[in-house]
């Protein structure tokens, strides 16, 4: 049998600054939680965050009465809705639902109605998600409560949510309310609950996993070799295209004079050039769309240039600078980010209102299309599979900012790169995007020719999503299906600066660029071209994990958008 890889285990409370005390404790390797002897305190939150598939875990009741058990509950994970252990919710578009045990009632963001039957000690109780239909189950000892039946697809017979959670990040949770209670869960690892019972050996129809009872139908264990992933990526049956050849970074001395830069395994077709140690060096952006020596700064406003003294040249495994401070200065420790697109090869796209130059890489899910100067709003097409969910866009000519779509901005608003402004209401990205166009307001129409930057999400290598800020320095964890090698955060309902986080294969003693050495605690920004030091962040085999509380990464009730680039997909069990 194939290894199943990581199973999920509890790592962390969600809002560790509000009624996490010493009492109250995660044990037995992330599998047993024991609850205050009274009160309440927050869920702790499972390690891996499912936004597709159907899943199956159980827990086996400790030590109750009265309010006292343990309580199951999932909510969505971009805006988690924990803000207490009921569930209470409070911002927009948030969803949970929290099974509480000790009546068999479930509480929906406060409101709780019932559902089933109360829990008593050393009961088996039984979770499914069904992500693809949306909908979740309770179950006591093998009787799926409110005649539910998982396995009933898009009619969600007897559910205890039904809506909200279709296709989007789900947290895991669990909590204690009193009692001094210990809860023993399994997700699939241990169907003994730590040697309480006698196995029973119950895989999935994978082969994954033991449980105490069968998964339903199509069910799932929660471990990284079920994760979904695209073949398109996948490690297993493809080279050319796995994650390491689709993004990368690099590093080097810079000698101001030409130098070749080698082994970035792919001729880039985006290179973004930084001085790691000189904050008065702006930001360099080239691509194979518009050719080698014409340069873009991306904490400017300015015009292309022509530089013949720039990145003077693409190769198949890499690029040749020049002599220009900006991308070669003498001594200076230089970067880069790459991605790889078409390797130069661009066609006609007729998708949309106009034509685009176009270079797109469906499977890496980015594309590079060069539009001319139009009118009023006009869609665009980008050459990819799927809706984009993270766009940049710059007019060539004509001295306009870098406007940043990203999918979990509020409707009709956008941000800068260039900027350290929120996100505020524009007329730049104006139109329906869909999986063939984007599309582009008035804010650029007529103003001359622009360029732009698409990326959609690809399972195991990329991910573009959001998180809610806690103000701790224990702050929250992301679950991103990826190691990362590049991470991007921007907060968007204040201004704060951008925060650009990444590490290199090769080594350096230089503080800005790491050699997989936790945590990075030294960041580049975007907005001003400068690097600063704190802002402590963790790259993990599955995610990222905040370790500040500076606004700029963590203010609490702060909304942060975020863009993730991987190395190794989780679902090859590179624990890190």
């Amino acid at each position: 049998m194939a290894s199943s890889g990581n199973f999920a285990v509890f790592s962390i409370p969600t809002r560790p600054e509000s009624g996490y005390s010493s009492s109250d404790q995660i044990r037995g390797g992330g599998l047993s939680i024991k609850g205050p002897s009274s009160g309440s305190f927050e869920p702790v939150i499972a390690t891996i965050s499912p936004n597709s598939g159907k899943w199956y875990w159980e827990y086996r009741a400790g030590q109750g009465g009265g309010s006292s058990y343990g309580r199951p509950a999932i909510a969505t994970s971009e805006q988690t809705v924990v803000k207490n252990e009921d569930l209470s919710g409070g911002q927009s578009g948030q969803v949970g639902v929290l099974f509480t045990a000790n009546n068999g009632n479930k509480r929906i963001n406060g409101s709780e109605t019932s559902y089933g039957n109360a829990v008593s000690q050393h009961d088996i109780v039984q979770v499914a998600l069904d992500c693809d239909n949306g909908a979740v189950y309770f179950g006591i000892n093998n009787t799926w409560q409110n005649s539910g039946n998982p396995a009933s697809g898009a009619s969600k017979t007897g559910a205890a949510l039904t809506s909200g959670i279709q296709n989007v990040d789900i947290d895991i949770l669990h909590t204690r309310y009193n009692g001094g209670g210990i809860d023993q869960y399994n997700f699939g690892q241990d169907d003994t609950f730590g040697g309480a019972i006698t196995a029973a050996g119950n895989a999935d129809e994978n082969g994954f996993g033991v449980f105490k009872y069968s998964p339903p139908s199509g069910f799932l264990a929660l471990c990284s070799a079920n994760l979904p992933i695209s073949d398109d990526i996948d490690p297993a049956q493809t080279d050319d295209n796995c994650p390491s050849k689709l993004m990368t970074t690099a590093n080097w001395a810079g000698t101001a004079g030409s130098k070749t830069i080698t082994g970035v395994g792919f001729k880039p077709d985006l290179t973004i050039i930084k001085s790691a140690d000189q904050a008065g060096q702006d930001w360099c952006l080239f691509d194979t769309n518009r050719g080698a020596e014409k340069l873009l700064e991306p904490n400017q406003t300015t015009n292309e240039e022509n530089n013949s003294n720039s990145l003077t040249a693409f190769s198949t495994d890499g690029f040749t600078v020049g002599s220009e401070n900006r991308v070669n200065g003498n001594s200076f420790l230089m970067t880069a980010q790459c991605w790889k697109a078409n390797a130069g090869t661009t066609v006609t796209n007729s998708d949309g209102d106009i034509d685009s130059t176009l270079q797109a890489n469906p499977t890496a899910g980015f594309s590079i299309a060069e539009w001319p100067s139009y009118s009023g709003d006009k869609k665009i097409g980008h050459g990819l599979s799927k809706t984009p969910e993270f766009i940049i866009s710059k007019l060539i000519s004509g001295g306009s900012q870098w406007s940043v779509f990203h999918k979990d901005c509020d409707s009709g608003k956008s941000f800068k790169l260039n900027s350290t402004d929120g996100q505020s209401t524009q007329t730049i990205y104006a139109t329906t995007f869909d999986a063939t166009t984007f599309g582009l307001g008035a804010s650029f129409a007529g103003s001359g020719a622009g360029i732009s930057y698409i990326w959609h999400s690809v399972e195991g290598y990329s991910k573009f999503s959001s998180y809610v800020g806690n103000g701790n320095a224990d702050g929250p964890f992301i679950f991103t299906g990826h190691m990362p090698r590049c991470v991007w955060i921007k907060r968007i309902d204040s201004s704060a600066e951008w925060a650009v986080y990444f590490w290199n294969e090769t080594t350096t003693n230089a503080s800005y660029v790491r050699l997989k050495q936790n945590p990075l605690d030294s960041r580049l920004t975007f907005d001003s071209g400068s690097m600063n030091n704190g802002e402590l962040i963790d790259f993990l085999s599955n995610g990222f994990k905040i370790r500040d509380s500076d606004a700029i990464l963590n203010a609490s009730s702060g909304n942060y958008v975020y863009m993730s680039w991987g190395s190794v997909p989780f679902k090859y069990n590179n624990t890190f």
